[in-house]
């Protein structure tokens, strides 16, 4: 029988706290999201902070020790090769990413996938190719695609195609079926075998390029088993909130809470917590930390979101039942302060919160994202994945 009835899994995409192994190896010394955040406008925590994150984390300001943390509280350390979203997650459910997905920053996509995009495309003309900032391009390309009807194509620091497509103009439909078309064919070749395929539907509303949510992400399904598939065999419920299904191409969810901003995210996991549920395992991917201040080097609004997650944390713990479990970890960094606007390596806080633990302490450094992965294979008597720790019976 599991220990915990359902279990909320909370990833907030983008946010790390600092140095790890391999930091200065990915090019990102001295990257540290939650600190130098924090610098620049100090955090207003103090859920999270009853809860120990202070004990993993450096937070400007804060110097005092939390002799008794309300949540088992680690510093994990990623095993993958890579610091992009697919890779953390992966590698929390088990997959282990030995070679990066090709990237095109430097030069843009080629020739050749190009002319077949366009193809594609209705023949519609390509715009833009090459790595940018999406509110950047739109701004330089937008009034183009709505008028002339081209297509933006562009990349981001991850492994993405991006897609760009105006609501009223082209369609939410349209664009949606070309990036399906884009994925297929990027799919064909592994040297064009991105990621993610990214449509990007946007409004020019009063002046302003405004992306909306009905963004769709075409993922490369998992290379290797997970533990989602295994939950579902189990009769578990699988519940994706935000981009966790798109993440992982569907497999192994079974009910879907498309992309919204991390407050309805939250809100959604908040008004499952507060239902008499069973048997659930509900993923939650909170995304504006990474794309809405991380990219754009917000470190003001970053600083902010935190707070704001911190209001919604609370009514979340107060919501739980005392057999549910919640775990909260990151993905990869993203310092809003940090040069350029790629993602950083950096070490990622686990956050570990029952009501019925008794004694919560510091676990120390944690090796990788797989140790998530695992108390929640553990709980429903899955099997363990490769990708990280076993520290289970440590939760009491």
């Amino acid at each position: 029988m599991p220990k915990f009835n359902r279990i909320f899994f909370i990833v907030t995409d983008g946010l790390g706290i600092g140095k790890e192994p391999r930091q200065d190896e990915f090019g990102d010394t001295g990257a540290n999201s939650f600190l130098h955040a924090s610098e620049v406008l100090p955090l207003n925590i103090p859920t999270w902070t009853k809860l120990g994150i202070t004990e993993i984390a450096k937070m400007a300001g804060h110097v005092q020790k939390n002799k008794h943390p309300l949540a088992y509280m680690g510093k994990i350390f990623e095993m993958s090769n890579g610091k992009d979203t697919l890779t953390g997650h992966w590698e929390m459910m088990g997959v282990y990413t030995k070679v990066p997905n090709p990237q095109f920053i430097e030069k843009g996509f080629p020739d050749e996938l190009i002319k077949e995009l366009s193809k594609a495309f209705d023949g519609r003309k390509i715009i833009g190719n090459r790595h940018e900032s999406g509110t950047v391009i739109l701004e330089e390309l937008g009034h183009q695609t709505i008028e002339k009807g081209d297509i933006i194509v562009y990349t981001s620091p991850d492994s993405t195609l991006q897609i760009c497509g105006d609501e009223k103009t082209l369609g939410v439909e349209k664009l949606t079926e070309y990036a399906k078309k884009a994925r297929a064919i990027c799919s064909s070749k592994p040297e064009w075998n991105v990621a993610r395929v990214i449509s990007r539907p946007f409004v020019f509303e009063n002046g302003k390029f405004i992306r909306t949510f009905n963004r769709h992400d075409f993922a490369n399904k998992p290379t290797s088993h997970i533990i989602l598939e295994d939950l579902q065999t189990k009769g578990v419920e699988v519940i994706g909130v935000g981009k966790i299904n798109d993440i992982f191409c569907g497999v192994g969810i079974n009910t879907v809470y498309g992309p919204a901003s991390d407050d309805e995210n939250m809100d959604i996991a908040i008004d499952i917590a507060t239902s008499n549920s069973k048997n659930q395992f509900i993923f939650v991917n909170l995304v504006e930390f990474d794309s809405h201040f991380g990219h754009r080097r917000n470190a003001i609004g970053y600083s902010e979101n935190i707070s704001r997650l911190d209001i919604k944390l609370t009514k979340l713990i107060n919501s739980l039942k005392d057999d549910d479990l919640l775990i909260m970890t990151s993905d990869h960094g993203n310092d809003p302060t940090y040069k350029g606007t790629d993602h950083t390596r950096e070490a990622l806080p686990l956050t570990i919160y029952s009501k019925s633990f008794k004694n919560p302490k510091v676990l120390g450094n944690l090796k990788g994202l797989g140790t998530a992965g695992n108390i929640v294979a553990r709980n429903w008597d899955v099997p363990l994945v490769c990708t990280g720790e076993d520290i289970f019976d440590k939760l009491i």
